[in-house]
């Protein structure tokens, strides 16, 4: 099934894609099951099991609770952080949930997160981030039984299935650039005369319209500021137990005290800003854009953030007026979040964007490929310069291993997204200075990337079990 750039980028709640929306996802569409097939009335228990890494790390992850707030029939994109704030409380409180009663049907069941069962050293077959749920009569039969894996960046597949995107089958429609390599990709702007973001807007196309297209990528951008927006206002320690403290609101008042007429020296201040905040809020459970995943949701709002205040064509518009800048910074972000996407593409046909699959490599490292695209694409880079950039990008992400200590989203993660962004920065940099040629191509990276994420030992894939996870104490 076709990749879109709505697959890539959605939006849901922190602190992680794979270990929070996912598992609400699929828990989710195991609510609908039973609620559309008639099976709700006749349901008195349930049974979930969590495999592997949702297991090992699910805690710290938030994996339980979204479960918990899935089978309530809550959609991550739409939830916001008051609902679930107020909804685990409840279940907390009572012992009681209220199974589909966000679906327009619900049913009270004693159940909770003590009631899941955590299976941490065994791994299924298709993922290691896997879930199990059985719905059972009042006899103990099992009137529903559906298996689902997470596998990076809020993307579910039901056991049995093909990967796909998050479209059902009924929206497939057929592209007219379709590529799952990047040597497709650069054959097809050879040959139409395209962007790697016009190629990817053609294909976006065949099942939407441009403006809704437009609407679509602009909401994701509002998103991403009112995220980085809410993270400047929270201070304190992020949740968890480790005691980190938020240092975003800090930042950036020194910030507009340092440099209030946004000089370009300090550029790298502010895409450090953004990073670390946007990471702050996913951190704390808050609304953030997957990008592709939510370990590494600062980097592509950190360097959009540079293409839309540092850029040259952004800067010249804003010295024709407010509608001319408008209208620039808009494109900025549209063409910028189609280009970013066509190699998140590239990640999600040949390799993964899974910590738990490949290391955070595929999270950080695809993030920041996909950002140097992006920007190299703003920056007036030909299709060649592009792929060369996110090349850079990756290669120097190879081998980025996934240990957060506690199991928690802050240490690395948030720093991590802050340096991946300036690497991605840095990518479209170097890249504009060649002329498109390179002798290792973006393909081979990826591959390489895949590889290397099979060969990593599993204690470096967000098992808590290696690495700053065991060698660091959490408090």
């Amino acid at each position: 099934m076709a990749i879109s750039v709505f697959d890539l980028f959605t939006v849901g709640i922190g602190p992680s894609s794979s270990h929070t929306v996912g598992p609400m996802r699929a828990a989710r569409r195991f609510a609908q099951t039973l609620a559309e097939g008639g099976l709700l009335e006749r349901t008195e228990g349930l049974r979930v099991d969590v495999y592997g890494s949702l297991a090992a790390t699910g805690r710290g992850h938030g994996t339980f609770t979204a479960i918990l707030l899935g089978l309530e029939g809550y959609d991550p994109e739409v939830v916001l952080p008051d609902q679930v704030e107020e909804r685990l409380a409840s279940i907390a409180s009572t012992g009681t949930l209220a199974l589909c009663s966000a679906l327009g049907a619900g049913k009270d069941l004693p159940f909770t997160v003590e009631d899941m069962v955590q299976h941490p050293l065994t791994v299924l077959d298709r993922h290691t981030n896997g879930m199990r749920f059985q719905a059972l009569a009042a006899d103990g039969a099992v009137l529903a039984d559906e298996t689902w894996f997470s596998v990076g960046g809020g993307f579910i597949v039901q056991e049995g299935e093909e990967d796909a995107g998050q479209a059902g089958p009924a929206e497939e429609a057929p592209l007219p650039h379709p590529f799952t390599t990047a040597r497709e990709l650069l054959e097809h702007c050879r040959s139409t005369g395209k962007g790697i973001s016009e190629v990817m807007l053609a294909n976006e196309l065949a099942s939407r319209d441009e403006e809704e297209i437009r609407r679509g990528l602009l909401h994701l951008w509002s998103v991403m500021e009112e995220c980085k927006d809410m993270s400047l206002r929270r201070t304190g320690t992020l949740p968890g137990g480790l005691d980190v403290a938020r240092r975003a609101p800090d930042w950036h008042a020194r910030l507009r005290s340092e440099d209030p007429d946004r000089d370009p020296r300090f550029w790298q201040e502010w895409v450090n800003l953004v990073a670390l905040a946007v990471n702050e809020e996913n951190a704390s459970g808050g609304r953030v854009v997957t990008a592709p995943t939510n370990g590494a949701a600062g980097i592509i709002p950190a360097v959009l953030f540079y293409a839309t205040h540092y850029s040259p064509a952004v800067l010249d518009a804003a010295l024709e007026g407010a509608e001319a800048h408008r209208r620039v910074l808009e494109d900025t972000v549209c063409r910028f979040l189609l280009a970013a996407a066509a190699v998140g593409v590239l990640y999600k046909e040949q390799a993964s964007i899974s910590g738990a699959e490949v290391g955070c490599q595929g999270e950080v490292g695809s993030a920041s490929s996909m950002a140097a695209a992006g920007l190299a694409e703003i920056l007036g880079g030909s299709p060649e310069q592009v792929e060369n950039a996110a090349e850079i990008a990756m290669e120097h992400n190879l081998g980025l291993t996934c240990d957060p200590i506690g199991g928690l989203v802050q240490i690395p993660c948030i720093e991590r997204n802050a340096i991946a962004a300036a690497k991605a920065i840095n990518a479209a940099k170097m890249a504009l200075w060649g002329d498109g040629t390179h002798r290792v191509s973006l393909d081979e990276v990826i591959v390489t990337m895949r590889e290397t994420g099979k060969d990593m030992s599993h204690k470096y894939k967000e098992t808590a079990l290696g690495g700053l996870a065991v060698n660091v104490v959490e408090c």
